[in-house]
């Protein structure tokens, strides 16, 4: 099949779709990726990248358009929007007079913002034939209003207009979250929607032996938070967990960046929180090494409508990594959690019982331990393997474009 893949996000920016990609060349289907210019999450141009001009590359076999894009700087709201817009906006010109390729699937993976789904309905109208598919990672104008707080009701009536049309011109609506299914539904009523959950890149299904010259982390039961350190991840309640155990040698251990990690690191100092450690960004290669150090793994989103629908691709990589799960979070990835017993999850923002359970799980068994670790690498294999859901998804593209 000739595959359009389109992001806003593409390597050497590490997103589910870059696999997503990969994977089809590899069984021999002709992907294109129209994409912007990587500069996520440090806010400047990676190494070899400009803003001006369209630039061409190959990467794995997969034919990749970048389209002129504003860096997100410090992620400052201007910046964002600059960001967001720049990209769809330099997309038209190119998708109308130069994209001249026929493809019989488009698929967009659409994280925020959800404008980078147009450049898609572009192209789609020059392959009338061509399905639409839009795997949804981020149910928008919700996840706008939580994370940056609009409360102005002309800008979010605007935005759901706008959701609205993108969701019409979809052939296919792929859902990461089972809770998105009747928000979904709302606002595309006729639309096919099928569940579609994020998988755990290779590098940690793989359970590589390779060591990498990391830190040690301390001594003590280990609790571990790995990925973007930003207003949606709930780092207050994180930190007043911490506080609280600060004398029962539980060390709290944070890995990443995001736009509130000088945040955090100015209330750790302030607050002398000697258990809390931060590491920042180490690359995804690296990432068992570290955790393997952990005793388990640290889940948090702040309680709000769109978060509480939402299941965070973490999850998966935990559960790939063979991990025991510590969580203060609501909705779908909370039930997993608690029903699977893979560790032990209280609701979004209870940072007192946060704490409790750190302190539980500190005291499970060596046996006890090991079962939930097996129970969590079991999940993952029977429902989020990256084999099980790329060859599903292959599939699908086959058959709704009677190629199976």
């Amino acid at each position: 099949m000739k595959i359009l893949f389109v992001s806003q996000y593409f390597y050497p920016e590490t997103f589910r779709g870059n696999e997503l990609v990969f994977d089809l060349v590899l069984k021999g289907h002709d992907v294109t990726v129209l994409t912007g210019k990587p500069n996520y999450p440090i806010g400047k141009f990676y190494d070899g990248y400009k803003f001006w001009g369209v630039q061409k590359e190959n990467i794995n076999g997969a034919k990749v358009i970048r389209i002129p894009t504003y860096p997100r700087g410090d992620g400052r709201a201007m910046n964002l929007v600059l960001n967001y817009v720049s990209f769809f906006l330099f997309s038209y010109p190119y998708c109308t007079f130069k994209l001249v390729e026929k493809f019989e699937v488009i698929f967009v993976q659409q994280l925020s913002p959800i404008t980078m789904s147009l450049p898609a309905i572009w192209a789609r109208k020059k392959n009338k034939d061509a399905k639409l598919y839009i795997w949804v990672l981020d149910l928008w104008p919700e996840s706008l209003t939580a994370i940056l707080r609009i409360r102005n009701k002309i800008v979010i009536r605007a935005l759901d207009k706008l959701v609205r049309y993108i969701y019409s011109k979809a052939d296919y609506i792929l859902i990461s979250s089972k809770s998105f299914e009747k928000y979904i539904n709302q606002r595309a009523p006729q639309k096919t929607v099928l569940y579609f959950p994020n998988w755990a890149e290779s590098v940690y299904e793989e359970l590589s032996t390779k060591e990498f010259d990391i830190p040690k982390i301390p001594d003590g039961f280990n609790i571990m938070f790995a990925g973007n350190i930003g207003e949606a991840q709930d780092f207050e309640t994180i930190l007043n967990a911490a506080e609280l155990t600060q004398n029962e040698k539980i060390n709290w251990i944070i890995i990443g960046e995001g736009r509130k990690l000088d945040w955090v690191r100015k209330q750790v100092d302030s607050r002398v929180l000697k258990n809390v450690y931060i590491y920042g960004r180490y690359p995804i290669e690296t990432m068992p090494s570290f955790f393997k150090q952990a005793d388990v793994m640290l889940l948090t989103l702040n309680n709000s409508a769109v978060f509480n629908l939402t299941v965070p691709a973490k999850l998966q990589v935990y559960l790939s990594s063979g991990k025991i799960i510590l969580g203060a979070i609501n909705g779908e990835a909370n039930s997993i959690i608690n029903e699977n017993k893979i560790g032990i999850s209280t609701e979004a923002g209870n940072y007192k019982a946060l704490a409790e359970n750190a302190l539980v799980l500190k005291s499970l068994t060596k046996e006890h331990k090991i079962e939930m670790e097996k129970k969590s690498r079991d999940l993952y294999y029977s429902s989020f393997s990256k084999r099980l859901l790329l060859d599903n998804l292959e599939k699908t593209f086959k058959q709704n474009s009677n190629l199976g």
